[in-house]
């Protein structure tokens, strides 16, 4: 931790925005100070995180409740395709238009706006008539789904510590997997996963309960104080921050420190979308996008949507089917929360390393199983998929949201995760879109091999751009892509950090 200590003082002593800034080193909070700083923050992120939990549960429904729909309307494939991929379009709108509500209104009412409408767009969904209106219902409730992907993660960032942020943050991640193992288990309760019948109808509106529930939370919960600052109001900031940091010399530090780079920000601001065109963002706008389309192109989200169409067409009975979903929704559930406690531990980058080829060599078998022969057998294929499930939800999902809320700069941190999510949900919405027609034209076995394709391309693509984030405050980061740091083979920021 030696040479953490070494390069914060850099930071500390650097003119920022024409101001110098020198801070004392913060009083050690005591134990008790700490443990109910770490309650408040817990509470934020854990009332945010119900965010993730709709995304997972409204963007999973759609598996167990396809099928359904599909025998009730006498719809197939394409229409199927179109269906599940409405709510991903929808997304890219609601992930570029959060962006600017978030700027121009703030994180908490840019959240509580986001919970209304994931309230009114699952009942519209539930009370669709025919496919049309499903579509038209799925893309509205998209704009929540992206609008969530794009500042809950950020919100969640700017609210937590520096050395708890990553556990913080993937708590999105976790929030997800809970959404979507809830979707699964509905689908178990509703029965035959093959049957036309209106019970679908209740699996998806159902999810207005916790839409409501984060509609209220975010009533309560507070302001983030780097948009506050942003906007002028330091001391309401510094309120936030003495509520949620151990002391009040821990909490001037970081105000100040925001502070001093948001001077430094206006000083350099073009405004609006023309400060992503600066030559020192751009490799962190390079690093998260990429991760952000790497984690749909890997193949795991179109998985969940359609592992009952998959394993139905693999031969694998409607019992089976349906408990092969909540089988992958568990793993995926599980392996997120592996993942929550390895980030802040092994680091972002290193963790996807060390998974990202075994999501490959599983997902390459599972493909190889389908062209060696037609008929594979059960265990064996459900084994393949959920080791690859395994690989993934604890490597690059894990990742891919931390990531998109730390790596960019103030200035650009609004519309940056915009294009972040508007990438996640564009590569989603492409695979989504073409996923049973690949298979129906390459067949099951050479369509996941090209999956397995993209997973390696992915940690190609980590190992020479993603740097190292982990312990390191946001303004940290921010810095180290003044100074040119950032980059993994020229000695980016991992380099001032103890691994």
């Amino acid at each position: 931790m030696g040479r953490r200590r070494s390069f914060l003082p850099r930071l500390r002593r650097r003119n920022l925005g024409g101001y110098e800034i020198v801070v004392s080193p913060p009083e050690r909070p005591t134990h008790d100070e700490s443990a109910q700083a770490h309650h408040n923050v817990l509470i934020v992120a854990l009332f945010a995180a119900l965010g993730g939990m709709l995304y997972g549960y409204d963007t999973g429904i759609i598996s167990g409740a396809l099928p359904k729909m599909s025998a009730q309307w006498g719809i197939g494939h394409r229409w199927q395709e179109i269906v599940t991929a409405a709510i991903l379009a929808g997304a890219v709108i609601g992930a570029l238009v959060g962006g600017t509500l978030s700027k121009r209104l703030g994180r908490r009412k840019t959240i509580f706006i986001i919970a209304c409408v994931f309230a009114l767009g699952v009942v519209a969904c539930s009370l669709a008539v025919n496919q049309w209106m499903m579509v038209a219902c799925r893309l509205f409730l998209g704009l929540a789904v992206g609008g969530c992907s794009q500042i809950v993660p950020t919100y969640i960032a700017e609210l937590a510590p520096p050395r708890r942020r990553g556990a913080m943050v993937t708590f999105f991640n976790i929030a997800i997997g809970v959404g979507i193992f809830l979707a699964n288990l509905v689908s178990v309760l509703a029965g035959d996963a093959f049957a036309a019948g209106d019970d679908w109808r209740w699996m998806i509106g159902i999810a207005v309960f916790p839409a409501l529930v984060l509609a209220a939370a975010m009533l309560r919960l507070p302001e983030t104080p780097r948009w506050l600052i942003e906007h002028g109001t330091v001391g309401k900031a510094r309120v936030v921050l003495r509520r949620l940091r151990p002391n009040r010399s821990i909490a001037v530090r970081e105000t100040l420190e925001i502070w001093a780079v948001t001077q430094q920000e206006r000083n350099d601001s073009r405004g609006g979308w023309a400060n992503l065109r600066q030559p020192w963002v751009r490799p962190a706008l390079l690093a998260g996008l990429g991760i952000a389309a790497f984690t749909q192109l890997s193949g795991l989200e179109m998985m969940i949507y359609y592992s009952h169409t998959i394993l139905g067409d693999a031969g694998f009975d409607a019992p089976l089917v349906t408990w092969s979903g909540l089988g992958i929704a568990a793993v995926y559930l599980i392996c997120t929360a592996v993942g929550e406690r390895l980030v802040d531990v092994v680091g972002r980058r290193r963790l996807m390393l060390i998974l990202i080829p075994g999501a490959t060599l599983f997902l390459f078998g599972f493909g190889a199983l389908f062209v060696v022969t037609d008929h594979p057998g059960r265990f064996l294929t459900l084994a393949l998929m959920l080791a690859y499930m395994a690989c993934n939800a604890a490597g690059l999902q894990a990742v891919g949201w931390l990531l998109g809320s730390e790596l960019y700069p103030l200035s650009i941190r609004d519309r940056a995760t915009s294009l972040h999510a508007v990438a996640l949900w564009g590569s989603n919405l492409v695979l989504t879109l073409t996923a049973l027609t690949t298979i129906d034209t390459l067949g099951v076995g050479p369509a996941f091999i090209l999956y397995a394709a993209f997973n390696l391309l992915s940690f190609v693509f980590v190992l020479f751009l993603v740097p190292e984030t982990k312990g390191h405050s946001l303004e940290e980061i921010e810095q180290s892509l003044r100074e040119g740091t950032f980059l993994p083979l020229r000695g980016n920021i991992a380099s001032h950090v103890s691994q």
